[in-house]
């Protein structure tokens, strides 16, 4: 792989990461020098706004445009540093969605060279990687990096002889899909039960501990080595016919090679599918995927040509989430697949408000009834209402919402078998999930 074209991955060694001295002769930690010693907090913020780096944990707002709302670090007084967050969501939990993972393992003092980078940007001096609990192996992995990382002085007090200081913690998850919302994830950071909180206040101004805090993706966080090393230009013109910069897009489902690949944003969804997955294994068809994770809506067959970046996406009637690809095929029953991801759900909800908390088990027992062929005819309308129940704007944060995205687009799209599973009084494809 190409530094310059694969710059997320081409270091990635899932079977042996990179120590610290083989990473440094790769041109690790470059980044994070040249940020130190050649720029300023603020000045490092203009780079990252003028590289348009969109978050990839799945909303797509501009980086630098959110490390602005942080109130302006004092420059002439390192204290102020003692009162800023910087938290990495490494709490990955959505159904179909590994690419984190993937960094994680494969390049640990990637995540952590960014994090001094960003950490230095917004003037905080404490940082945690907030890892998702079932990840062992990327524990160790980071676990590791960070030593030797403390031991070379990148992290620690006056790094690299400079008068920044910085102490990075890997915390560990007890679990929950909730914590990978931000404010969620920052109550459970505090010890809390992880219950997003009402906002406003936003994190960047009252987050951990009652002070602004940045909360980053994984992903996002990885590309800011490589702008710092190669200029915004050069991020921006990796995709120059859509959002800056690559994307990590991946696939799962019946597919000849299910798997990662980071490709250009704005990769169109057949070439993700067809050239790097290989298309669906023989005998099968594809009947509709999901383009961003469990949470977002189907697209179908006719959305192929769709470039993955967020507003073609968006104006297909879905959203690129974290763009791993769910992918269903004609043998297989829409009705069944949206039931085991509204039971995910279901099972996932805070409980915090009544929307989330009764309308996702009403859900999953209603196409439970029409599953197992003891539907009718107003179980589709109660569906319906359900998805307006558990709308944007009705619920205390975005889980429910995105649980009813697969839903509403399923009964949208793949009414036809609903229809069967009523009118036959089972389900038509045997239950094959």
């Amino acid at each position: 792989m190409n530094a310059l074209t694969h710059p997320l991955t081409h270091l990635v060694n899932l079977q042996s990461p990179l120590n610290l001295k083989d990473y440094y002769q790769q041109g690790g930690y470059l980044g994070a020098e040249k940020a130190l010693k050649a720029y300023s907090p603020s000045q490092v913020l203009d780079i990252v706004k003028k590289s348009q780096l969109k978050g990839r944990g799945g909303a797509g707002f501009p980086t630098g445009m959110k490390w602005s709302f942080v109130p302006d670090y004092d420059e002439s007084d390192p204290r102020s540093q003692e009162n800023k967050y910087l938290v990495c969501n490494a709490d990955e939990m959505e159904p179909g969605t590994f690419k984190d993972r993937l960094l994680l393992e494969g390049v640990p003092h990637q995540l952590i060279e960014a994090m001094i980078i960003a950490a230095y940007t917004i003037g905080a001096n404490k940082a945690y990687i907030f890892l998702r609990g079932e990840y062992h192996l990327a524990a160790q992995r980071i676990e590791t990096a960070l030593k030797e990382a403390y031991q070379a002085n990148w992290l620690g007090k006056n790094i690299q002889g400079s008068d920044y200081q910085l102490d990075l913690y890997l915390h560990t998850s007890a679990g929950r899909y909730i914590c990978g919302e931000e404010t969620a994830l920052i109550n459970a950071l505090e010890g809390k039960r992880a219950n997003p909180r009402a906002k406003p206040p936003f994190p960047q101004v009252a987050g951990l501990f009652g002070k602004p805090t940045i909360v980053n993706n994984v992903e996002t966080l990885c590309n800011l080595p490589h702008i710092l090393k190669n200029g915004p230009e050069w991020f921006i013109n990796l995709a120059p016919n859509s959002d800056a910069g690559s994307k990590i897009y991946g696939a799962c489902g019946r597919i000849k090679n299910p798997g990662l690949w980071e490709l250009p944003m704005g990769a169109t969804i057949g070439e993700v599918l067809n050239k790097h997955a290989g298309g669906m294994q023989e005998g099968l068809k594809l009947k509709g995927l999901l383009p961003g994770g469990a949470s977002t809506d189907f697209l179908l067959p006719e959305h192929l040509d769709t470039p993955m970046d967020y507003d073609s996406i968006a104006k297909a009637g879905s959203r690129l989430g974290t763009g791993g690809l769910i992918v269903l095929d004609d043998k297989n029953c829409p009705v069944a697949m949206v039931l085991n991801l509204l039971q995910f759900f279901a099972q996932e909800s805070c409980g915090w408000c009544t929307p989330c908390r009764d309308g996702t088990p009403w859900a999953v027992e209603i196409l439970t009834r029409i599953e197992q062929g003891k539907g009718t005819i107003d179980d589709i309308d109660s569906l319906l209402k359900l998805c307006d129940f558990m709308w944007i704007g009705k619920t205390h944060c975005a889980l429910a919402p995105g649980a009813v995205e697969p839903l509403k687009s399923a009964l949208k799209y793949f009414n036809d078998e609903f229809m069967q599973h009523i009118e036959q009084g089972c389900c038509p494809y045997h239950g094959a999930y």
